[in-house]
Formats: C-alpha cells, structure tokens, sequence
C-alpha cells in the first residue's frame, strides 16, 4: 500500500473514531433529567408519594415514587416545559411547573400541605358548656363556644386538638360522677342503721364498704376534671361557675367524712356511743352528698 492510502486509512479511522466517542456524548447532552425532594409542611421527607412529570409540549406524562427520604428522579427527559405534580395519603396535591434544558439536571423541591377535613367531619356548635358537656349532647363543641373569634380559630388544629381532648376527660368525668351516684346514695340509705342504738356490726360494715366504694370512684371522677388540660383563654360561665363553687364543698367534704366515719366505727366496735369530733360524721355527709348532688344537676340538666 502507498503513502497516499495509508493516510487515507488513517484518516478514514480517525473519523470513525470521533463519531463513535461523540455520537453518545451528543445523545447525553440532548436530553435533561429532573430530581428532587418532597417534604411536608413540618420539614420531615414524604415517602411514597407519586410524582407525575408532564411534558406540556407533547402532552406525554411520566410517574415515579418518592423513595423513603422522600426524594425522586428522572433521567432521559425531552427538553422543554414540564408540570410536576405530587400527591400522597394525607395531603393536598402540589403542582409547579419548570422548563427542563438540554444536558443539565434541574431540581425541583415541593412541600405538601396537609390535607384539610371534609366539611362534612366539621363538628356543629354545641348547646352545652363545653367545659362540662351534658349528657345528651351529640356534638362536639368547638373553639368558637370557648369565646375565640372565627379569625383566631381557622387553621389552628392544635388547640382545637387540645380542646377534643379536653372535651373527652371532662365526658368521663361527668359520667363517672354520674356512677359514683349509685353507691353514695345506697351509703347514705343504710346510714341510718350504721349508727342507731340497736346497730350490728354487719350494718356498719356495709356502710363503711359502701363509704369507701364511693370514695375510690369519687376520686376517680375528680381525677378527671383535675387533668383535663386547660385551653387558654377559656371563661367559665353559666352552670359551671355553680358547678365548680359546689366543688369547693363536696371535695374537703369527701375528704373529712370518711375520716370522721373511721373515727366513729372504731367508737361504736368498741360499744362506746359516738362522741367528740365524731358525731360531726353525719352532718358532713349529708352536706357534702348535697353539694355533689347539686353539682351534677348543674352540668346535667339545663335551667
């Protein structure tokens, strides 16, 4: 072979060569990717959520899913103007839109709002006090009867949290004072048994076990009203500023009677007549059963 064709091979590979190297450089360098990260309102990454890019030009549309640190990619995408959109369990849809350039990664970072509670789900405003709901109500107060405005109260889901559960502790409360009824009333019946002339033991017995059954769930129910947690801003009104005077009477009351009643069956175990301190057991009893009786018709009944 001459030196005229020798080069010409040269050459000829040369050429060859170029193109096999830029040929797939080009291919990169024509197409754009696309990237990102989905977080919620709160700052923490939402995973699983489906990411839809739609090319606006051809109309062609393309899905992935966000990994568990809430990020997601897209390789080989057409240049030009995209809508990004982004759903996921729990939060409203997110939708941008960007122009993705030929052999560069573009990012596009979204924040998912969380997903507002159908209309329907919204609770009514309630008739009853909500700081001791009656019995008969069937909804669930809400800020607005705690004396907020609509303006301080739209979108704060905290302290509508914290009204939901204080609203929850006071209806156990309210129902457990309703069961601690039952025993203190059989208490204060068989009183007059418990401490006559002609008394038995079986008959103070009762009383006391009775005494003490009310006691427990008496304590139970002002457990209660005593942790449910305050919203600020609250105002007493109405039956619950009687409710809660009467509380003042009936709480020392449930305190100082069962120690009055022990001191008082000690006596008459031993055959002595009640005296002292003592005799002041059933004067206190019977105040303090009327106090916590006009306490629960004050949040029961409505005058």
């Amino acid at each position: 072979m001459n030196v005229k064709g020798v080069k010409f091979a040269v050459l000829t590979g040369i050429v060859l060569l170029v193109f096999a190297v830029t040929d797939p450089l080009h291919a990169q360098t024509s197409s754009a990717s696309l990237s990102g990260v989905i977080t919620s309102s709160a700052g923490s990454p939402v995973p699983n959520a489906k990411v839809s890019i739609k090319n606006q030009g051809t109309g062609q549309s393309t899905d992935v899913q966000t990994d568990s640190n809430g990020k997601y990619s897209l390789q080989n995408l057409s240049p030009g103007d995209y809508e990004v959109s982004v759903t996921a369990d729990g939060f409203s849809q997110k939708t941008a839109t960007t122009t993705l350039s030929a052999g560069l990664e573009q990012k596009v970072d979204l924040v998912l709002p969380a997903s507002e509670a159908p209309q329907g789900n919204q609770a009514a405003p309630s008739n009853n006090l909500p700081n001791a709901p009656s019995s008969t109500s069937k909804t669930e107060p809400s800020l607005n009867d705690l004396g907020f405005p609509t303006s301080d109260t739209q979108g704060n889901a905290k302290q509508q949290a914290l009204l939901d559960k204080r609203t929850h502790m006071l209806k156990i409360h309210q129902r457990m004072g309703l069961i601690t009824t039952a025993p203190l009333i059989a208490t204060i019946i068989i009183s007059a048994n418990a401490g006559g002339k002609s008394t038995s033991s079986t008959d103070r017995t009762a009383h006391l076990v009775l005494g003490a059954v009310s006691g427990d769930l008496y304590f139970i129910t002002a457990y209660y009203a005593l942790r449910a947690p305050r919203v600020p801003g609250t105002k007493t009104k109405g039956p619950i500023r009687f409710h809660k005077a009467m509380a003042w009477i009936h709480g020392p009351g449930m305190i100082l009677t069962p120690i009055l009643g022990a001191i008082a069956y000690d006596q008459k175990s031993k055959g002595e007549k009640v005296h002292g301190i003592a005799s002041a057991h059933g004067p206190v009893a019977i105040v303090t059963a009327g106090a916590f009786g006009a306490a629960l018709l004050s949040v029961s009944m409505k005058f």
